[in-house]
């Protein structure tokens, strides 16, 4: 897919939201239990492709400035492109959520409990909570506001 200038620089913008929203929120952007906002975020490649690749850079630098790691950098940074990639194919706003809720759940959950030793299944409970208030408590009613203000809108992929 060619990207033009408008969406390289939207995407530019998106990606440093994303970092300056989990940094903002850091104490729970991080951690054992973590609600990070700025995965609300990851509904915006339902509506605009150049989003999938702003969120994985976002994500990237955020895990490196405030992550567990290399682990987290690597691990955290490919879930979220993964959910980003996926999210971009849903049919709808609703479902379009599930992908970072289920992939985040899975991979994060996994990655705490092998870096800062948290019983599997409650990082698991933990960060898919955490990802379900994000994405559709936070998310949803964000989309839903920038769509009626015209800022977003479906595009065909």
């Amino acid at each position: 897919m060619r990207y033009k200038i408008r969406d390289i620089a939207r995407g530019a913008m998106i990606a440093a939201l994303y970092i300056a929203v989990t940094m903002l929120f850091a104490p729970i952007s991080f951690g054992e239990v973590q609600l990070r906002v700025s995965e609300s975020l990851t509904l915006l490649p339902f509506y605009m492709p150049e989003a999938v690749p702003a969120l994985f850079v976002g994500c990237l630098i955020a895990n490196f400035i405030g992550g567990l790691g290399l682990w987290d950098v690597i691990f955290g940074s490919g879930a979220t492109l993964l959910a980003a990639l996926l999210s971009s194919k849903m049919p709808n706003l609703w479902l379009a959520a599930v992908p970072p809720v289920i992939v985040n759940m899975f991979v994060i959950g996994t990655i705490l409990h092998l870096i800062i030793d948290v019983p599997l299944l409650a990082a698991y409970l933990y960060v898919g909570l955490g990802q379900a208030a994000a994405c559709y408590a936070v998310g949803i009613p964000l989309m839903k506001v920038l769509e009626k203000y015209s800022i977003i809108s479906r595009r065909k992929h």
